[in-house]
C-alpha cells in the first residue's frame, strides 16, 4: 500500500502533460510539516486578508506549456501564493517580478493579484522547487528532495522548448540543478556556484533537443530589495539577458 510520501514519484511520472501534472500536484500531502503549516496559515489568515478564501494547497507552476524562459524561486509565500494559488502572486516579490516582466513585454499586465486576474505570460513559466509554503520561508532538505519529482517531470515536459532559466536565490539554484540533471541535461561536477549574474550552459545529456542557459539572480524578496542587494535595474538586466537567450523579443524600457 502506497503512502502519502510516495505520491510525488507515482503521480508526477504518470503525468503526460503539464496540465495533468499541475492537477495531480495540488492533491499532494507528502510532507506533514508543510501540510500542517499551509493549512493552519489558510485557516488563521492574516488580518489584511481575513475575507479571502486561502488556497492552502501545493501551488503549481504558471505559464504556457511551451515556454522558452522559465523562472524559479524558492517556495510559495504563506500569504502570497499560498493565499492566491498562483506562483509569485499576491506578495511584494511577485509585484516586482511581474512588473519587470511587463516592462520587457513578457506579460499582459504589470500586476498579479489573484488566479483569475487575467494575467498572461508570453513565453515564460514561473515555478518553484518546493510547492508548499514552509514555516519561516525555509523548507528542510528532506522536504526539498521529496518535492523534487514534481520539478523533474515539469522540466521533462518543458525540455522541448525551454532554452533559458532564471534561478532566484541560492536555495533554488541548489535545488534545481539536480532536477535538471534528472530531466536530461548535463550538469557539470562540481556544480556551477550560485551568484548574482552567474551563468551556465547545460547541454542535453542524450544529444537531443537544445541547450539550457541558466542564470543566477538574487531573490526578489522584500528584504533583498529593501536593503538594495537586488535593485529593479539588476533584475531587469538578468531577465533581459535570459529573454534574449530564450529567443524572446523584449521591449526596451520606455519604448512602449
Amino acid at each position: 500500500m502506497s503512502s502519502a510520501g510516495d505520491y510525488p514519484v507515482s503521480a508526477a511520472s504518470a503525468s503526460l502533460t503539464l496540465t495533468e501534472l499541475d492537477a495531480r500536484l495540488v492533491s499532494c500531502r507528502a510532507c506533514p510539516r508543510l501540510v500542517a503549516w499551509r493549512e493552519e496559515t489558510a485557516a488563521v489568515k492574516r488580518a489584511a486578508f481575513r475575507d479571502w478564501e486561502y488556497w492552502g494547497r501545493p501551488v503549481p507552476g504558471f505559464g504556457p506549456s511551451d515556454a522558452s524562459l522559465v523562472i524559479t524561486g524558492l517556495a510559495p509565500a504563506a500569504h502570497g501564493a499560498n493565499r492566491t494559488g498562483r506562483m509569485f502572486t499576491g506578495d511584494p516579490a511577485g509585484d516586482l517580478l511581474f512588473a519587470t516582466l511587463h516592462e520587457l513585454g513578457l506579460t499582459s499586465r504589470a500586476t498579479a493579484t489573484h488566479r483569475d486576474d487575467g494575467l498572461e505570460l508570453y513565453g515564460v513559466r514561473v515555478t518553484a522547487p518546493v510547492r508548499c509554503a514552509p514555516p519561516g520561508n525555509l523548507p528542510t532538505t528532506g522536504e526539498r528532495d521529496t518535492c523534487r519529482p514534481w520539478s523533474v517531470r515539469e522540466w521533462e515536459l518543458l525540455r522541448p522548448t525551454a532554452r533559458s532559466l532564471v534561478v532566484l536565490g541560492g536555495f533554488g539554484w541548489q535545488a534545481t540543478l539536480p532536477a535538471l540533471r534528472r530531466a536530461g541535461w548535463s550538469v557539470p561536477r562540481p556544480r556551477p556556484p550560485f551568484g548574482h549574474g552567474a551563468r551556465a550552459t547545460l547541454e542535453p545529456a542524450d544529444g537531443a533537443g537544445g541547450a539550457l542557459t541558466v542564470f543566477g539572480c538574487y531573490h526578489v524578496s522584500r528584504r533583498n530589495v529593501s536593503t538594495g542587494r537586488l535593485t529593479p535595474a539588476m533584475l531587469r538586466e538578468v531577465l533581459t539577458e535570459a529573454a534574449h537567450a530564450a529567443g524572446l523579443p523584449v521591449v526596451r524600457p520606455g519604448s512602449g
